[in-house]
């Protein structure tokens, strides 16, 4: 069962970023853009996955993306992330989005997705991720 099919989830993970959604951020009926949304979630996602790798990521892929509820002006979000699998030079990283809404005064989750970021030099080509420190 998904996270998002409970009766009552909780945040998977650790929270990276936390922001109030602006009024400058919202489309013609006044919710948040989703592509605003997605690219708070890069952000939160990469700033994990840069202490994983040690050093700079790139993203390379999103999966699995499903937008549960729509955000209200005004909302706190937080972002979630949670390390999955990582591979010789790949990163994949779960990254939940949670929104207090203040109208409503509800704690529920917004979105979720998998986002798969690759470890790169200064050159930009890819780089083993090193191994985790005990």
């Amino acid at each position: 069962m998904n996270d998002y099919e409970q009766e009552d989830p909780i945040p998977q993970g650790d929270l990276a970023l936390q922001i109030t959604a602006l009024p400058r951020e919202t489309n013609g009926f006044g919710d948040i853009y989703g592509g605003w949304l997605v690219s708070q979630m890069d952000l939160a996602g990469t700033a994990m996955a840069n202490k994983v790798a040690a050093g700079r990521v790139a993203t390379v892929a999103i999966d699995r993306m499903a937008f549960l509820v729509p955000v209200a002006v005004g909302a706190q979000l937080s972002f979630y992330t949670q390390t999955l699998e990582v591979g010789r030079s790949s990163i994949q990283m779960m990254v939940e989005v949670w929104s207090d809404d203040p109208l409503s005064n509800e704690w529920r989750k917004v979105t979720e997705a998998v986002f798969v970021f690759v470890a790169i030099d200064g050159s930009g080509r890819t780089r083993p991720v090193p191994p985790r420190r005990g």
